[in-house]
């Protein structure tokens, strides 16, 4: 999908920069030309000389390279390729980018450029969740710069959390989606994520234990693939995806008639963890212990959320896919799930306590289907949602 596709690479000054050589090949491999801006930093990471050998092409440095300016000056880089990727986008570099400073060859490329411009984020998690990395990244999404991660992870300094670079075939999908050329470019996939809330009085509700990881990661990797996502997400602990329409929601009956509005779409992705209940005589206002005992409440169910949409007989989506938490028998009662709601596909997983997957980082699922049953092994929720996207884009492409 990338033949022929001239990408410019700016290689950041982070530890991420060794995926840097990886990526080249993989863009290399897919057919595209490959040619590499390294920052003074990068240097320091990677060599050039490595950069240089798998690009098959002479690495740019030097703003003030009396040779490179006449051979390619840097407004001629900046224009030659059919897409920038700046991978590591490290805080420094979005903050130059974001404000306009060109005091070095990648950020005078960057400034100069009338290409699209697709960064993947690098740093440490406190640097990524500061304000000021937050304010230029809002700068960049407003100025039309697209984005590949950052994913949750373990990092270099020993921390944990989001961050860390997306990996080399992630950015990949990013770009062919970003030149229009990604596998669900042109399909509307509607994702749910998250818990939702059902209120006991202003102050309490029921819930569940949901962070929204593993919804959010199925999102971002759909919109990599260039699908149009619109994410429906009940409170999560986990911000949503750059890229996806967003729509917010706190309760179950909120979540039912946000899908509905959404509808049509090709493919719909029930992952959030909606409450089966809902508190029939929720208080308007908080409730008091006045010694008599705890208060009754009167439990009513909520709307079937996977069920309605699956079993519409107008404008039901293509491919529907639930999810099914588990403490036991988990395959018997996702099998049971998948004829009982009307879906197409179900992915199970144990939720047991003693799994750490809820609200964990990792996810060990088993892909229920018509069929047959797909047991995967334990991996990342990034890892997850990547083939699962890769398998919805195939059988789309399947039902051409």
């Amino acid at each position: 999908m990338l033949a022929n596709k001239h990408i410019l690479l700016v290689i950041g000054g982070g530890i991420a920069a060794y995926k840097s050589l990886d990526l080249i090949r993989r863009f290399r491999e897919r057919g595209a030309k490959v040619t590499a801006v390294m920052t003074k930093a990068a240097a320091e990471f990677v060599t050039p000389l490595s950069v240089s050998a798998l690009t098959g092409e002479k690495v740019f440095e030097d703003l003030f390279n009396l040779t490179d300016e006449a051979e390619m000056g840097h407004i001629e880089l900046s224009r030659a390729a059919d897409l920038i990727v700046v991978a590591p986008a490290t805080a420094d570099l979005m903050a130059k980018m974001a404000q306009g400073h060109a005091n070095d060859l990648a950020s005078n490329v960057l400034l100069a450029t009338n290409k699209r411009v697709l960064i993947a984020p690098s740093m440490n998690v406190h640097m990524w969740t500061h304000p000021a990395t937050q304010r230029n990244l809002a700068t960049l999404e407003d100025d039309g710069v697209l984005m590949a991660g950052p994913n949750d992870g373990d990092m270099a300094c020993g921390e944990y959390g989001p961050g860390r670079m997306a990996e080399p075939l992630e950015i990949v999908a990013a770009v062919e989606a970003g030149l229009g050329a990604g596998p669900l470019s042109g399909k509307h996939v509607l994702v749910t994520s998250g818990p939702t809330h059902e209120p006991i009085d202003p102050v309490r509700y029921i819930a569940n234990r949901s962070s929204g990881a593993q919804g959010t990661a199925i999102a971002r990797a759909l919109a990599m693939l260039g699908a149009d996502v619109t994410f429906v997400t009940g409170p999560a602990d986990h911000p949503a995806p750059h890229g996806v329409k967003v729509v917010l929601v706190q309760t179950a009956q909120e979540m039912l008639e946000a899908v509905e509005s959404a509808l049509p779409a090709d493919v719909a992705i029930f992952a959030a963890a909606v409450a089966d209940w809902r508190a029939a005589n929720a208080g308007d206002r908080k409730i008091k212990k006045d010694g008599s005992g705890p208060p009754r409440l009167e439990f009513a169910e909520n709307p079937d959320i996977l069920a309605t949409v699956s079993k519409r007989k107008k404008g039901r989506p293509g491919l529907i896919v639930g999810f099914a938490a588990e403490t036991d028998d988990v395959v018997a009662h996702a099998t049971s799930k998948l004829e009982t709601k009307g879906c197409d596909w179900i992915v199970a997983n144990d939720v047991s306590p003693e799994t750490g997957i809820m609200g964990g980082s990792e996810n060990a699922i088993t892909l229920i289907r018509q069929s047959g049953t797909d047991v995967w092994p334990r991996m990342t929720k990034d890892q997850v949602a990547a083939r699962l996207a890769q398998m919805i884009a195939e059988t789309l492409e399947g039902k051409k």
